[in-house]
């Protein structure tokens, strides 16, 4: 079992940032691809950022390239997603995800989910 907890969420103005973290405890966390996804209300869940165990492979969905950045410290077993230039319609709950394969975009590869955490990004 993995646990998932994400931080750092909040109400912030169009053009702004916020940085996301998710903690991690239970089995090895450099075993894991981390992957953050969003779902804002009536809508599917959306890939956004992934990366590998090593932090040396990074994938983006076209949406957010440029402007967000996953990194992951697997010291602390913590993964991160800077997000820049934030637009309103970024505006979602947030969740981290384990995959114990390789790097995804398909949020089925992942076993492991966080509680989320809201974002708010204001015009």
């Amino acid at each position: 079992q993995v646990q998932l907890v994400e931080s750092g969420g909040g109400l912030v103005q169009a053009g702004g940032s916020l940085r996301l973290s998710c903690a991690a405890s239970g089995r090895t966390f450099s075993n894991y691809a981390m992957g953050w996804f969003r779902q804002a209300p009536g809508k599917e869940r959306d890939f956004v950022a992934s990366i590998n165990w090593s932090g040396g492979h990074t994938y983006y969905a076209d949406s957010v390239k440029g402007r967000f950045t996953i990194t992951r410290d697997n010291a602390k077993n913590t993964v991160y997603l800077q997000m820049n230039s934030l637009k309103p319609e970024d505006t979602a709950v947030y969740y981290c995800a384990a995959d114990a394969g390789v790097i995804s975009s398909g949020s089925f590869e992942y076993e492991y989910w966080g509680q989320g955490t809201q974002v708010t990004v204001s015009s």
